[in-house]
């Protein structure tokens, strides 16, 4: 056992030397020998950040590969191979995992006492944790889900959470991978609010519209935006009162309608879940002065939501999706087990 690593994991940094792992181009994934305050993990499954599992496969058709799974698969064994982890060279975003205790080093900071042999989900980036892909098993292209044999590094200042015994695993993924997004709007949310979420259909969306809608009460209105007609029924059944179809990045179109749904007041509390680029301005004109966006997005720019909101003189808070919030992880479990609308929703998706 290697020993004096650093807590945030330089250490492991190749190139650029001097930074973080998660902006390092390229980590050390040797898992041959551990640092005394590293936990060394057996992947079971990855589940890659929104954003980032859209875009690879949409790049990969583009390619002209007829198979996906196996492109993905064989994209993910190359991208870990040449930069020690799964951070997408494009969107710069990453995901969480899975997996089974391993090794534990001997000075490791320890955030829940474990165990080698336990099972536990991490809580931190992809892009930052070193991953050696042996074999991808499968890949689910409907759960941004890839199934591998391999091994994982969790430094000491990373966090985790041991799996529920009362969840199925892939189950209680889907859910932790979203986790700061609820646990977020908890907070930002307060009584009487209109609440617009766009992407109220998708993974961290659904789990959104629910806590919105327990927060705002009756007084409140939650408002989702979706794509498709056919996702009208499932967002009106975990907490929307109105939906609003249209393209995400038609923002004027997007700010007419929350006002008409408003009566004008517009949003008090915008979040934003969609995975795709250039949503930025219909998050900001569909929310009222001096009233709150929260980007749960990879896909957001922050360049784009800066000057755009400056260019039309809208005085917002816009808030950058931090995946991490105290005690987010129980938040949205404990939602998950009190919800059994969201419940059979996330069985039905992910197991």
């Amino acid at each position: 056992m290697k020993i004096g690593g650093c807590r945030y994991g330089t250490h492991r940094v190749v190139e650029p030397q001097g930074v973080l792992p998660q902006p390092a181009r390229v980590l050390n994934n040797d898992m041959s020998e551990i640092w005394d305050n590293e936990l060394k993990l057996d992947v079971i499954r990855l589940n890659v950040d929104s954003a980032s599992f859209h875009q690879i496969k949409e790049k990969l058709k583009k390619q002209g590969h007829q198979n996906i799974e196996k492109a993905f698969a064989e994209h993910a064994i190359d991208l870990t191979s040449r930069t020690g982890k799964h951070k997408n060279e494009d969107t710069g975003s990453g995901g969480m995992l899975i997996g089974k205790v391993a090794e534990i080093g001997s000075k490791y900071e320890m955030k829940e006492q474990i165990k080698v042999g336990d099972t536990i989900a991490s809580l931190v980036s992809l892009s930052l944790t070193p991953l050696k892909i042996e074999k991808v098993k499968n890949v689910y292209l409907d759960k941004d889900q890839v199934e591998i044999e391999g091994q994982a590094i969790l430094f000491s200042s990373a966090i985790y959470v041991k799996l529920p015994d009362d969840m199925d695993e892939n189950l209680a993924l889907s859910v932790l991978d979203v986790a700061g997004a609820p646990a977020q709007v908890e907070r930002l949310v307060n009584p009487g609010d209109n609440v617009l979420i766009m992407g109220a259909f998708g993974k961290s969306g659904v789990l959104c519209n629910a806590i919105a809608k327990e927060r705002a009460g009756e007084k409140g209105k939650v408002i989702g935006l979706i794509r498709k007609d056919s996702y009208t029924d499932i967002c009106k059944a975990t907490g929307c009162d109105e939906v609003i179809l249209a393209d995400a990045t038609d923002a004027v179109f997007i700010q007419k309608e929350v006002s008409r749904l408003t009566n004008g007041k517009m949003a008090d509390v915008v979040i934003n879940c969609v995975n795709v680029e250039d949503t930025e301005m219909g998050s900001i004109m569909a929310c009222k002065d001096r009233g709150t966006v929260y980007f749960f997005s990879m896909a957001t720019s922050f360049t784009k939501a800066a000057l755009g909101a400056e260019g039309i003189g809208a005085d917002i808070d816009m808030i950058l999706g931090n995946g991490y919030a105290h005690g987010h992880a129980q938040t949205s479990l404990n939602l998950l087990r009190r919800n059994p609308t969201l419940m059979q929703l996330f069985k039905e998706r992910y197991v």
